[in-house]
């Protein structure tokens, strides 16, 4: 494989924040999972998180407050830990962080077309995660929490409980950071399951990338969506603190 500049990769410490913490510091770095493919050659399939939720361990909608399970052991080991599990029956990740039981859903990204291997990396990505009619379209090969982990080819059997390895799947801060992030609630989320709380972070420069375009929304209901450019401008509800 030719040599290829990397950006800084994130040691496990960076994890060691509350989700609301983590979840805004995720949005922006990018992931790198190493693939060999047919030629033999080894491979970066690379995304740029854009999208994530933050889940605590005392509100309903997280996994964890059903309690331990031998499934659920990566929410309650140390912050960083990988914790994927199936959505619909395919893969989903998830970081733990700070606090036990609490972690961060990977929701979706944007391929990284910087640097040396894009097109084939891309042809890769696309072939691993194909469309109905023929390659799926850049916009939306890792715009949801599964399309990513098949673009990047992540796997529960290979990663679940494991800790990011610089030599196979890695965290990079490549300097960027979003001008704006939104704040609005969670997708998915069940009824009486605590749906309605403000967990959900999107880079609105990308925000018609990601899952679902939150900034498109014509009426929100008023305290379900926020729009701030500094972290600390975050809202963080009184029932998690």
């Amino acid at each position: 494989m030719g040599t290829i500049e990397y950006s800084p990769i994130l040691e496990q410490a960076f994890f060691d924040q509350s989700p609301i913490e983590l979840a805004m510091s995720l949005l922006g770095k990018i992931l790198r999972h190493r693939f060999k493919v047919t030629s033999g050659d080894d491979i970066w399939l690379s995304a740029q998180i854009i999208e994530t939720e933050a889940y605590y361990i005392n509100e309903r909608a997280s996994h964890a407050s059903l309690g331990f399970t031998t499934k659920r052991k990566a929410l309650f080991m140390a912050p960083g830990t990988i914790y994927m599990y199936f959505a619909r029956g395919r893969d989903s990740l998830n970081f733990s962080a700070s606090g036990t039981g609490n972690g961060v859903l990977i929701k979706s990204g944007f391929p990284f077309l910087q640097g040396h291997q894009t097109q084939k990396m891309l042809a890769t990505m696309q072939a691993l995660n194909p469309g109905k009619d023929g390659p799926r379209s850049v916009n939306k090969l890792c715009n949801g929490q599964t399309l990513l982990c098949r673009s990047l080819n992540l796997k529960v059997h290979q990663w679940d409980t494991k800790q990011l390895d610089p030599d196979h799947l890695r965290l990079e801060d490549c300097s960027y950071r979003p001008e704006h992030i939104v704040q609005c609630q969670r997708l998915g989320i069940p009824s009486g399951r605590d749906g309605h709380l403000p967990l959900r972070f999107v880079d609105a420069a990308y925000a018609n990338k990601a899952t679902h375009n939150p900034l498109r929304q014509k009426q929100p209901e008023p305290g379900t969506l926020k729009l701030f450019s500094y972290p600390e401008d975050a809202s963080y509800p009184l029932s998690l603190l």
